[in-house]
């Protein structure tokens, strides 16, 4: 259920009906650090509790990265949900939070904040086709809360008192009950997620999982793909870690001078770089005919190659697969552009059917966190609470969003994850009292959410 009701006011009437009108409520202190996704949306959710929140960002002003989210049309959240698409040392951590806030609480927030959902299969994107929108919506919704939003203050420190936090900063020391750190991870620096907080967080003694680019393009060894740079291609993409496949993907496969991009590359990217962290060896298989199997593949080139209709090799394959593809596949393969298809020996053909289902590549590298979309790692999931996502180390200290080691695949899914963690966050960060649940790390309990969300 979403608290959409104004809740100062709410208690505010309440406090008149006690025994003494002399007693006052104290509204709780939160104090926001991260003026993202999560830690916007963990603002909203802390002031519409009751609390008097702030909200501190380094940059010059809060929620960039949002603006650059969908190609600037802002894929916010997607239908299909479940644990599959969440990645981290425990994908699992985030049932008990989308239990509190998941997809349709979302769709439903934004709704009530003036966005009408617009969906094109699962993915759903403010009509407007704007992310200017979603930021707006936000920025609006601050404003009526009352939320103190402080733009260009820089942390100095972050230390807990007895009962309180003490933040120093640049503006001044600002003194809160609870503390969230919504500072993103290191994707995007541009956008604020720079790591500069991350001292303040291992000052706690919080620990980190390794950090490294996802959603990112992947650098390969092989000069070919200078010449067929530019080209996209309907692809499956196959990952493999010291020649054991460990994940694949298939989508519009782009073809860059430097290796592989676009969907299936950005969404096996984050393995490839935890494993090149790691010194492991890391290659991709492609194949450029994923609807046919290999025996099939076979019997078509077969067919267009040995019909003797005067086609020459590389006119044989027009009309199949991309033309800028044809010369790279035909000479990988030892065949050439000009032969007579029908004198290609079934030798060569084979060899030719191999290239097309499982062209190999070496992975060297990864573009570094300027060029992704967002990162893999972050604070331990068995350092915080799965329910409230407070500090299991510090009490009153709350995490949300990209900081913790939680990355969702592209699709809305890592949006989503904002949304929800500082949601969350956000009403326990305020007090709101913890529900009489089982234990977060049940397995029947998030076989049973699975099952919800994909019903």
């Amino acid at each position: 259920m979403i608290l959409r009701l104004n809740l100062r006011f709410s208690y505010a009437k309440m406090s008149d009906m006690g025994t003494s009108k002399s007693k006052k409520i104290r509204w709780k202190k939160v104090i926001i650090i991260g003026g993202g996704a999560s830690g916007i949306t963990a603002a909203i959710s802390a002031a519409r509790m009751g609390a008097e929140v702030l909200l501190i960002d380094h940059m010059d002003r809060i929620g960039k990265k949002i603006l650059s989210t969908g190609n600037g049309k802002c894929n916010y959240t997607n239908r299909t949900q479940g644990v599959r698409f969440y990645r981290g040392e425990d994908p699992a951590f985030v049932l008990p939070v989308f239990r509190q806030f998941g997809f349709a609480e979302t769709i439903r927030f934004f709704h009530e904040l003036g966005i009408f959902p617009k969906e094109r299969d699962g993915y759903f994107y403010p009509a407007s086709g704007q992310a200017s929108s979603v930021l707006d919506v936000l920025m609006m919704e601050l404003r009526r809360l009352d939320v103190d939003v402080r733009t260009g203050c820089e942390i100095l420190s972050v230390r807990k008192k007895t009962h309180t936090f003490e933040i120093q900063t640049r503006q001044g020391t600002f003194v809160s009950d609870s503390c969230i750190f919504a500072c993103g991870g290191m994707a995007f620096p541009k956008s604020g997620s720079d790591g500069s907080a991350f001292p303040h967080i291992e000052a706690f003694g919080h620990t980190f999982t390794s950090l490294v680019p996802a959603l990112v393009q992947m650098k390969a060894k092989q000069s070919f793909f200078k010449s067929i740079a530019g080209i996209r291609a309907d692809s499956l993409v196959q990952l493999y870690i010291n020649d054991r496949i460990v994940c694949q993907d298939r989508g519009e496969l782009q073809l860059t001078k430097e290796g592989i991009s676009g969907i299936p590359a950005f969404q096996v990217s984050r393995y490839a770089a935890k494993a090149l962290a790691k010194k492991q060896t890391v290659s991709v298989r492609l194949d450029f005919a994923p609807d046919l199997s290999v025996r099939e593949l076979k019997r078509e080139l077969e067919e267009r190659f040995y019909r003797g209709d005067g086609k020459t090799a590389q006119e044989a394959l027009i009309g199949m697969i991309s033309k800028n593809l044809i010369p790279v596949f035909l000479k990988q393969s030892g065949i050439l552009l000009h032969h007579p298809a029908d004198q290609v020996s079934k030798k060569s053909l084979a060899a030719l059917t191999g290239t097309l289902k499982q062209t190999a590549a070496d992975i060297v590298d990864v573009e570094g966190f300027d060029r992704a979309q967002a990162c893999a790692g972050g604070v331990h999931t068995s350092e915080l609470d799965a329910h409230t996502l407070e500090s299991r180390l510090i009490c009153g200290l709350y995490f949300a969003g990209e900081v913790i080691d939680i990355d969702g695949m592209c699709g809305g899914y890592n949006l989503q994850w904002a949304w929800s963690s500082g949601y969350v966050a956000g009403m326990h960060a305020a007090g709101l009292p913890a529900k009489t649940t089982k234990s977060s790390s049940d397995a029947s309990d998030h076989t049973a959410l699975i099952r919800k969300q994909k019903g």
